[in-house]
């Protein structure tokens, strides 16, 4: 679910929003900070990464990169060394196994702070229409002990103290920027189950983050 960033050192600009997202999909339009000309700014980005040199939208959707091979992979390497953005959500969903047939998960932080998702971006000019499409992925890492019994991977959440080494543009010291992939401790998120509502695209709906079982008031 992305929602309007609060006000804060990452997020220090007055912005138009869209209405909230409660079932966000792979080549919507998701919001994400930058760097550019030295400042932070946030903006409208295509969930699912086309890499600059791409011919055309056909390849994988690239819509999460791992952090065991995101500096190395072609596809990813240009961006994790110049365009590093965090992407603000309230939560994410998560689904079990197809075969455990349980309903699906909603994770938010412990704190009930929004979240800042570590990701990558790229510019690429459609040759169709000549126009520049932006596009991010989000980075995934191991799950920790609060997600593992759900699922394998988990976006790299990054904490305040990280914010300023991973948005700046001049660092492209690889070895301390992986460093900071990695999950965040289990303490800091927690989940509950949701109504498999989420399940379809379409049901952009507010009860789909509410406990399973709840209803709106």
């Amino acid at each position: 679910m992305i929602r309007r960033p609060p006000r804060s050192t990452l997020f220090p600009y007055t912005t138009l929003f869209r209405s909230p997202s409660f079932n966000v999909a792979p080549t919507d339009q998701v919001y994400a900070v930058a760097e550019h000309g030295g400042e932070r700014q946030i903006g409208s980005f295509r969930w699912g990464l086309i890499p600059h040199w791409a011919k055309d939208r056909k390849g994988p959707l690239n819509i999460n990169a791992r952090a065991e091979s995101v500096a190395g992979k072609p596809t990813f390497h240009e961006s994790f060394l110049r365009r590093r953005c965090i992407l603000p959500a309230d939560g994410f969903f998560e689904w079990e196994p197809k075969e455990q047939r349980m309903p699906p998960h909603y994770v938010t932080m412990s704190n009930g702070q929004p979240m800042a998702f570590a990701g990558i971006w790229a510019s690429w000019r459609d040759p169709d229409t000549d126009s520049w499409v932006r596009s991010c992925a989000i980075i995934t890492t191991t799950a920790n002990s609060v997600l593992a019994p759900i699922h394998t991977r988990m976006p790299v959440i990054l904490p305040p103290s990280d914010w300023d080494q991973w948005l700046d543009r001049d660092n492209h010291d690889v070895d301390p920027l992986q460093e900071l992939l990695v999950p965040i401790a289990a303490d800091q998120v927690r989940e509950h189950t949701v109504s498999t509502l989420v399940n379809r695209v379409a049901n952009n709906l507010a009860e789909n983050i509410l406990p399973l079982g709840s209803r709106p008031s």
